[in-house]
């Protein structure tokens, strides 16, 4: 009877810890080592956990940092529960529970007193709460003190005097390895700059959950801009680190200048390994299912049909007023939302598809962007076409779109392309 007793109510201290963070005693161990698995159960470590492999290159000096919210240490942390039996008084370990935790880069360096003079925001802020496109203000970051220096607002480059008095720059953010992603149009300007005053730049890597395969149009130079800003297909799959490392190699920077560049791989990690992302990367791109569409609605940008902005399955749905709707009758009406203040055709119905169960892995493809076109009752609404061939890289897309070719006849113009970026792209591979 009393074992039952004792029993009965240590399952219920147990459930009052857990659930309810009860004050009853508790022995807390944190380990610094465990980032994020693959399905395997194999653990994947990023470059910002290995603290013990970079500390060294920011001892005694004065640190930069390009974050945003993804910038973040894994931890997993144990939380010992220390019953006691009600009658006895007796003391002892009643449970032990796993919870995953993440502290931010920033917060972490600062308490191992690394000494970070300022902070570098890219496209949607420090915080990863301002919507695409969007103007950055620079600022202070009200947790830490810090300054915030926009790199998304007046200036995509650092200024010299914004580097001034920085021994070297720390580059952590997530990318998800399209080319219009912005990001890595941050990375360029950052190791242009840190060239240019002889600033090294250390990467920390972090995997690419659209790595596993190379797909899409190639840019052509002539249609570079900050949505693309090198010779590379739409998918490119390489991750941030090795993509540092052609920048550099390619001579991609201003003059063919070259970065002194220190890249700290990931552990345990290929370019075919899963890679579920703990935290939204941007606004809009809310889960797996949305980064792994995203390679191919992305191109709806460049469009005036809705790519999901302004619901809750953002590139997970097309729809447009001027969609034919007795071939396309799936209808939502978009409003404003977290990431989408002002979506394309706010308050207005629009007809398209939903895409959210849709299976596709390893290939980006354009049917989409053809049914679409196809099924629009008026067509010349359909092309926003400068901002469409910024995301395509080329004008050729929008030309064969309109001359009604397929997929297939579309994609095969682009084989000599991919092919040859294919061999550019092994000579940078950090990862199998």
């Amino acid at each position: 009877m009393r074992f039952n007793v004792f029993k009965n109510t240590v399952l219920l201290f147990v459930f009052i810890m857990i659930s309810c963070a009860s004050k009853a005693k508790s022995k807390i161990s944190l380990k610094n080592e465990i980032s994020h698995t693959k399905k395997n159960d194999s653990v994947i470590i990023v470059g910002a956990n290995q603290t013990d492999n970079y500390l060294s290159f920011l001892n005694g000096k004065r640190v930069g940092i390009v974050a945003n919210q993804t910038s973040v240490i894994f931890k997993k942390e144990e939380i010992t529960v220390i019953g006691t039996d009600p009658e006895t008084n007796e003391q002892s370990v009643v449970h032990v529970v796993e919870k995953d935790t993440m502290t931010h880069l920033v917060d972490s360096l600062m308490a191992l007193k690394v000494d970070i003079k300022k902070v570098f925001s890219p496209e949607h802020g420090f915080r990863g709460r301002v919507d695409a496109g969007e103007l950055v203000k620079d600022g202070i970051d009200t947790k830490t003190n810090l300054p915030i220096v926009s790199l998304y607002g007046k200036n995509k480059k650092p200024t010299k005097e914004q580097l001034e008095g920085l021994d070297i720059v720390i580059f952590d953010i997530q990318d998800v390895g399209v080319r219009f992603y912005t990001y890595i149009s941050t990375l360029h300007y950052i190791m242009e700059a840190c060239s240019e005053q002889g600033i090294p730049v250390l990467v920390l890597d972090r995997p690419n959950p659209n790595g596993h395969y190379i797909d899409g149009p190639t840019l052509e130079v002539k249609n570079k801009s900050f949505l693309g800003m090198h010779p590379i297909p739409l998918v490119h799959g390489m991750t941030i680190g090795e993509y540092a490392q052609m920048i550099n190699g390619e001579q991609w920077l201003k003059n063919g200048s070259q970065c002194d560049l220190t890249v700290i791989s990931i552990k345990n990690y290929t370019h075919n390994t899963f890679y579920s992302l703990p935290l939204r990367p941007s606004p809009n791109l809310p889960n797996d299912q949305a980064i792994k569409l995203y390679p191919s609605l992305g191109l709806f940008e460049g469009t005036n049909i809705n790519a999901g902005r302004g619901t809750e399955f953002q590139f997970q749905r097309f729809g447009a007023p001027f969609i034919d709707k007795t071939a396309l009758p799936f209808s939502y009406t978009p409003v404003a939302n977290f990431g989408a203040k002002y979506p394309k055709h706010k308050g207005v119905v629009c007809y398209g598809k939903d895409l959210k169960n849709e299976e596709l892995n390893g290939v980006m493809t354009l049917k989409w962007v053809i049914e679409a076109y196809q099924n629009s009752t008026d067509k010349s609404l359909f092309f926003n076409t400068n901002n469409f061939t910024k995301h395509a890289g080329t004008d050729k897309l929008q030309k064969q779109i309109e001359a009604g070719l397929s997929e297939t006849e579309i994609k095969t113009t682009w084989q000599d392309a991919l092919e040859r970026f294919k061999e550019t792209r092994s000579k940078y591979l950090i990862y199998d």
